[in-house]
């Protein structure tokens, strides 16, 4: 099995009311427009397809008044991923934009931090703002999975597959881990919210989201550091990846990351 994955950037949602003081603390303009992509991401090495979070659906959208473009698996589906032929997947963290839908791959075992199932099932969901970014029915769903014995729990860092690495980093939630992954172009880091976007880690702009701010901080390195530079990092949300990175040729809602972007990520914060 090959080592060097193909990665891809799928875009299922958008939400642009709202404002730079809901991306970063202590910025300069606050009140300024600041938009908010939603993807999920796909390894392939062409004998294994892993899915790297399953975003939220249509339910959720209603609930949460945050509508969706396209649900997550038939966004996937365009890149001809079939929720029951996929045997793995890495959730980042179990906030509902990146673990709806884990009922949705039938066959699947999912990756996920021993901290981040004992942080959203622990004490700190007596608080209503720590709760906010979880649903419960997710958790609930994840905590099937693991009776089920479909859940690999990791502990810092740990192996998915040959070329395919998580590292839990924390701060914006307590488990959220980041995902090392080998490319023919070298290694490439799916930040996830570790860095919303790519002012947050660049920039040491920590998202106003926040469970440990020391750790997100320390983070902003870490993610540098797996990826050897800023050019490699994949931020979780930005609008900025898909001006990045080379759109798939036939699915306009794909953009292809492992081949970096086009020009450089600093420059393009500017």
């Amino acid at each position: 099995m090959s080592t060097q994955w193909r990665v891809h950037a799928v875009k299922y949602a958008e939400r642009n009311a709202r404002t730079r003081g809901d991306s970063f603390i202590f910025d300069d303009h606050p009140s300024a427009e600041h938009g908010m992509d939603y993807f999920v991401w796909l390894l392939d090495n062409g004998a294994q397809k892993i899915v790297v979070d399953t975003g939220y659906d249509a339910g959720e959208a209603d609930r949460r008044d945050r509508p969706i473009l396209r649900d997550p698996v038939t966004a996937l589906a365009a890149l001809d991923v079939h929720p029951e032929d996929i045997d793995t997947v890495i959730i980042t963290h179990l906030h509902y934009d990146h673990a709806g839908g884990l009922d949705r791959y039938p066959n699947a075992t999912f990756h996920v931090q021993a901290a981040e199932m004992a942080y959203a099932t622990g004490p700190c969901m007596c608080h209503g703002v720590l709760q906010m970014p979880f649903t419960a029915d997710h958790v609930c769903e994840m905590v099937r999975h693991v009776y089920s014995g479909r859940v690999v729990f990791h502990d810092g860092s740990g192996a998915v597959a040959p070329g395919v690495r998580v590292h839990c980093v924390g701060g914006h939630s307590r488990g959220l881990q980041v995902v090392e992954v080998e490319t023919a172009q070298g290694p490439l880091c799916l930040a996830s919210d570790a860095t919303h976007y790519y002012e947050n880690y660049l920039l040491a702009k920590p998202f106003p989201i926040v469970a440990d701010l020391e750790p997100m901080l320390e983070g902003f390195g870490t993610i540098q550091r797996l990826a050897l530079g800023p050019d490699r990092v994949i931020p979780g949300h930005d609008p900025l990846v898909t001006q990045l990175y080379p759109q798939h040729d036939s699915v306009p809602f794909a953009w292809r990351l492992d081949v970096g972007p086009c020009r450089s990520v600093r420059d393009s914060i500017r």
